[in-house]
């Protein structure tokens, strides 16, 4: 019989099935297994201990049957994974050992082995070492993870920002939408979000630095109130949601302009996706429209950490986080993403260290 230090409890988030559109609450339960508190002799790996879990748009997609390109669908009766922080309790990995703590794809659940696994050709690519403690470990769901990092090459480097354009945001106080939008006033932009809560935009205005926002749920022509803000047109347009926004922003774009597609969450639960009327304009207007994963970007990130974390030390970013207690309350938190339930980046507290 093994020791009793040499195993836990583990609770975990269990998928029960596959599901069309948005999850329920319901399509989730916990459930309290044992796990033993050592890498098994033979696997090149680590057992963590997760402390904060990432809530992200693109976990839904991973519920369905169909495979999307770059997202494999969970596996009905076993934890749903997605991005986290954790400490290494024990390793077999050259480049971890126990102490460390990590960011990267782990599981819903208190205790996780990651190894190497098919379609995942090393923990490397799936774990980061944190280097930098003296900021909040939670921020390494968001701001200095993969949303951050998300901001910073689709801003930076798809967008091609200069001084002085006009860059609109939706989505804007979302995990990525609210870092984009403060990047763009660091390099002297005029910048309006969209939101869908009074709370929200009032959070762009007074907290995120905006320099105006609005809440897209009280506009009825979004075509009229984009031409309210932007009487000059736009330059950049950080697309997070896609749908009829996007559809009214090619109206307001000015010629040369560039839209870097993010995320369409608008139409993650639609039957049929809404038609975008106004594509002519790329034409017209010579609009760079490119769409993009963070994946393709993660050489970037030693060069987005060394940008960004002096602006966190001297205050000139700041960061807004929803953490609710308990992978009880994980569901929640996740299928509360589609309806706007949170404010700032969704996280789920396992443990704080």
């Amino acid at each position: 019989m093994p020791k009793v230090e040499d195993e836990a409890s583990n609770k975990q988030l269990i998928f029960r099935d596959y599901v069309t559109g948005l999850p329920k609450e319901s399509e989730m339960y916990v459930t309290t297994s044992t796990i033993k508190l050592k890498v098994p002799e033979g696997f090149h790996g680590v057992l963590v201990k997760n402390l904060y879990l990432s809530c992200d748009p693109f976990m839904p997609i991973r519920m369905s049957r169909v495979t999307v390109n770059g997202f494999s669908s969970y596996t009905p009766g076993a934890p749903l994974t997605g991005y986290g922080v954790a400490k290494v309790l024990d390793s077999r990995h050259p480049d971890y050992k126990a102490g460390d703590f990590v960011w990267g794809i782990t599981g819903w659940e208190e205790y996780s082995l990651i190894t190497p696994t098919e379609g995942l050709k090393s923990i490397e690519q799936g774990l980061k070492k944190i280097q930098h403690t003296d900021v909040p470990l939670s921020y390494y769901t968001g701001l200095l993870g993969m949303p951050g990092l998300t901001a910073y090459a689709g801003f930076y480097e798809l967008c091609s920002p200069k001084k002085g354009e006009y860059v609109f945001v939706s989505a804007a106080s979302g995990a990525v939408g609210q870092l984009v939008g403060q990047f763009a006033k660091l390099l002297g932009c005029y910048v309006v979000g969209s939101a869908g809560s009074k709370e929200k935009v009032d959070l762009l205005k007074n907290k995120l630095g905006y320099d105006d926002a609005f809440n897209y749920k009280v506009e009825h022509d979004l075509d009229a109130a984009l031409k309210r803000y932007f009487p000059e047109g736009i330059d950049i347009y950080f697309d997070n949601v896609g749908g009829k926004t996007l559809d009214a922003v090619l109206l307001n774009m000015r010629v040369h302009g560039r839209i870097a597609v993010c995320g369409t969450i608008s139409q993650y639960n639609v039957h049929q996706s809404e038609a975008v009327q106004n594509l002519a304009c790329l034409l017209f207007k010579r609009i760079h429209m490119v769409g993009f994963a963070v994946l393709d970007h993660h050489h970037l990130y030693p060069k987005f950490i060394e940008t960004v974390l002096p602006y966190i030390k001297e205050g000139k970013i700041v960061y807004v986080e929803d953490m609710v207690e308990g992978l009880e309350r994980g569901p929640a938190a996740l299928v509360g993403l589609f309806s706007g339930r949170n404010v700032g980046k969704q996280v789920v507290v396992v443990a704080r260290e």
